[in-house]
Order: structure tokens, then sequence, then C-alpha cells
């Protein structure tokens, strides 16, 4: 298994409105497109309260590449993320990393 960690940078008082449309909308693009969700959090004790994190899980790198390049062409998904972003944009700033469970990992 290849796992996703994503961690967002979210706009002043957009924090609700992100968490809203990943409960809302962007999961369910994520399971339409065979993306396996792990994950996601947010801050309780230390970090910022602007970050956002979340995981996700493929098999490898080439189903990453196909999931992720079909969910970011959707158009249903890129209209409804165009509708929640009419006030502005909610993420200033995306990181993410690919990482590998070890051997003796639970997650293996």
């Amino acid at each position: 298994m290849l796992y996703e960690f994503r961690y967002y940078t979210v706009n002043p008082g957009k924090m609700q409105a992100l968490k809203d449309r990943f409960g809302n909308i962007t999961t369910k693009f994520f399971e339409k497109h065979g993306i396996k969700s792990v994950g996601y959090f947010t801050n309780a004790v230390g970090g910022r309260s602007d970050e956002f994190v979340y995981i996700l899980a493929y098999k490898d790198m080439a189903h990453r590449e196909q999931a992720w390049g079909a969910f970011q062409a959707d158009a249903e998904w890129l209209s409804a993320r165009a509708a929640t972003e009419v006030d502005g944009a909610l993420v200033h700033h995306v990181e993410n990393r690919f990482m590998q469970p070890t051997d003796y990992s639970p997650l293996g």
C-alpha cells in the first residue's frame, strides 16, 4: 500500500467550510474514483489552528496517478468545488507526502 499524507493550510475563517466540503462532497468523489480515505484530522493540541491533514491509501503509485487524475478531471467535482469557493479559496497552501509502511506497521 501507498499512503498519501496531505497537509492543507486553510485561509482565515475557512476551516469550517473546508471541513463541510470534505464531509459532504469531497469524500464522495474520492469513493467514486477508488481513492480510499484513511483519516481526516485537525490539531487538538499543538500545531497551528489553520492546519487540516488527511491520509489517503492506494495500491501503488500507478493507482494513485490514475485515480487522482480522474478525480481532478471530474466535471462534477470541479463544479462542486467552485460552488464552495464563491466567497474565496478555502486553502492557500498544500503539501503532500507519499509514505510506505514498514514491514512491522499494522497498516502494512
